[in-house]
């Protein structure tokens, strides 16, 4: 059970970064109208203002890299918490940023997973 949480997480930590630094406008596949995204503490809810916000930030380009990954269950239901931690390369900047984030990943019928909660900080 512990090895399939930490792939279900690891496996999304890969896909949701690889969409933030190519095709941001492409994840709102990994929300639904009840997902809350915590951005450097500003509140959104719905897919459409999450995306909205993440399409809009004042970069187009950036590079992610992951440094962990710690995933737990989070629920009888059989959703997952999933903290990461990383740097954040911006183009034309010497020196990457750090931050964390913590997704928690709901079921859906279908077997997937989607984003419910997200919680984003810069690491000053």
């Amino acid at each position: 059970m512990e090895e399939q949480i930490d792939s279900v997480g690891k496996a999304f930590v890969d896909h949701y970064y690889h969409l933030f630094d190519n095709d941001r406008a492409a994840m709102s596949s990994l929300y639904q109208p009840t997902s809350m995204l915590t951005f450097e503490g500003q509140k959104l809810q719905g897919v459409e203002d999450i995306i909205t916000k993440l399409t809009q930030l004042p970069f187009d380009q950036c590079r992610h890299v992951i440094s962990t990954v710690d995933s737990q269950p989070a629920s009888v239901t059989g959703g997952i918490v999933v903290f990461v931690s990383g740097s954040l390369q911006l183009p034309g900047e010497n020196h990457p940023l750090q931050f964390s984030q913590m997704f928690h990943l709901s079921p859906t019928p279908q077997g997937n997973f989607f984003v419910l909660n997200d919680i984003f900080r810069l690491n000053y």
